[in-house]
């Protein structure tokens, strides 16, 4: 398997060396052009001066002049009348004849290039008009051979290698220490996900990276803590549910064993069957709990949402809990202003409630009081549970609407409950678009909050 540092050196050599090779080529090519363009320039500058003087002496003994230090110099010069005929030159007439052949005879004063071909060419020449009383009377012809140009390209070639490969060279060293920057991360992020895939969730990323891999170490991260929190709970839930499902049943196989066994009196017979009979009722609300919360995790639970009077709707609560609040000698009071409207279930909304209402009684002492309050802010409303009772402890706040969660760790039975209760009640507000919180304090109580959105802010419609 390739190695991902060598894969991101190799892209990054390709890149760059893509770079590196166009960037050559355009740098040789303009300085190139630049050097051959210095040479035609210093060419028909040479030639211009050579005209200036000939202007002002254009006689046998200064055009023997002209040719003589140009026969000393790399460059050669031939002067002609308008005719052709050379009148002087410092290189063999033959040599150059064809050039001299190819000059028009409207030159201007500055000059022209005549034979441009230095790749080819033998010479490179420009000429120069030699103009006496406003009429060109001569040209001055200069010549220099393109194997100088050749030998000055050769030399730039020779630097531009060798610049190409200390800059490849360094390339490759630079490259090979920052594909190694980039892949140690990403190498060890990968090390981390294999140890994630096989159940390990005890890894540790640097921290000191304020760019995406940061980000992407963090997201590993905290994914490895989420995974342990969900290993952490799974086995505390089968734990929880075993534990659950083993009790009813021992119960029910216990007292059943006796029942058919034994010789009983009627009294004690009924009074083993209630006890079965009320330990078969605990299985059924448990299945019944763990059904509907698979249902919530698949989101195929329905929510008929309908407009709701809370009015009316806590009014009939009232009515069916101040029995049982009356039987434990305790206060129930509530509080509902008139006229507030929420899109809800209302079997879902009087389940959620009908939950929390419960606990209150089972955590209350006798004497307690218990406040059910509806308030409404802009257009969200406010459900309030309130009691007096116990408490929760402040370390077990964060985990008490968790499934199977209980602040009562010795899982003592006399107050009831299948620990599933407020994780249902949870899932039931979050179902319908609303939040619930919890504050709670030992000895002085606990306030379960829910927040809906008021009927004027939603549309009567069904969502499963």
């Amino acid at each position: 398997m390739t190695k991902i540092s060598i894969k991101l050196g190799i892209v990054f050599f390709l890149i760059i060396f893509s770079l590196e090779i166009f960037m050559f080529f355009f740098l040789h090519s303009a300085l190139v052009d630049s050097r051959i363009e210095e040479e035609f320039l210093s060419l028909q500058t040479r030639g211009n001066a050579h005209r200036d003087i000939l202007e002002k002496h254009f006689d046998t003994d200064t055009i023997s002049h002209v040719t003589l230090m140009e026969s000393e110099a790399n460059t050669d010069v031939v002067i002609t009348d308008m005719n052709g005929k050379i009148l002087g030159s410092s290189v063999k007439s033959y040599e150059v004849q064809d050039h001299i052949n190819r000059s028009d005879s409207d030159i201007p004063r500055g000059g022209e290039v005549v034979d441009n071909n230095w790749k080819e060419g033998k010479f490179i020449s420009t000429v120069s008009p030699i103009d006496l009383d406003g009429k060109t009377s001569g040209k001055v012809f200069m010549f220099q051979e393109t194997e100088s140009i050749h030998s000055l390209i050769e030399r730039i070639n020779k630097h531009f290698i060798l610049t190409g490969i200390i800059a490849v060279f360094l390339t490759l060293i630079v490259i090979i220490f920052l594909s190694k920057g980039l892949a140690k991360p990403l190498i060890k992020m990968k090390e981390a996900t294999s140890k994630i895939s096989k159940g390990d969730f005890t890894i540790s990323l640097p921290k000191n990276r304020n760019d995406e891999l940061g980000d992407l170490a963090d997201s590993i991260s905290q994914l490895a803590s989420d995974l342990n929190y969900l290993k952490l709970e799974r086995n505390d839930f089968l734990a929880s549910i075993s534990h659950e499902l083993r009790t009813p049943l021992t119960y029910i196989k216990g007292y059943a064993d006796i029942i058919h066994k034994r010789n009983l009196s009627n009294e004690d017979r009924d009074k083993y069957l209630n006890i079965i009979h009320e330990e078969a009722n605990r299985l059924s609300d448990l299945i019944k709990d763990l059904f509907d919360l698979a249902k919530m995790d698949k989101n195929s639970f329905i929510i008929q949402k309908k407009a709701i009077d809370l009015t009316d709707f806590i009014t009939k609560i009232e009515q069916k809990f101040s029995p049982a609040f009356h039987e434990k000698e305790m206060d129930f009071e509530v509080v509902c202003p008139e006229g507030v409207y929420i899109m809800a279930d209302p079997i879902r909304l009087e389940q959620i409630i009908f939950n929390l209402l419960d606990n209150a009684i089972k955590y209350s002492p006798s004497g307690g009081k218990t406040i059910l309050a509806v308030s409404s802010k802009k257009k969200d409303v406010s459900i309030k549970v309130r009691d007096n009772g116990k408490g929760i402890p402040e370390e077990d706040l964060p985990y008490i609407l968790n499934r199977f969660y209980r602040v009562d760790k010795s899982r003592t039975r006399s107050l009831g409950g299948t620990g599933l209760g407020l994780a249902i009640v949870k899932e039931l507000v979050l179902a319908h678009g609303g939040t619930i919180s919890v504050k709670s304090k030992e000895g002085i109580g606990t306030e379960f909050e829910l927040v809906f959105k008021g009927a004027d802010s939603i549309e009567n419609d069904t969502i499963s």
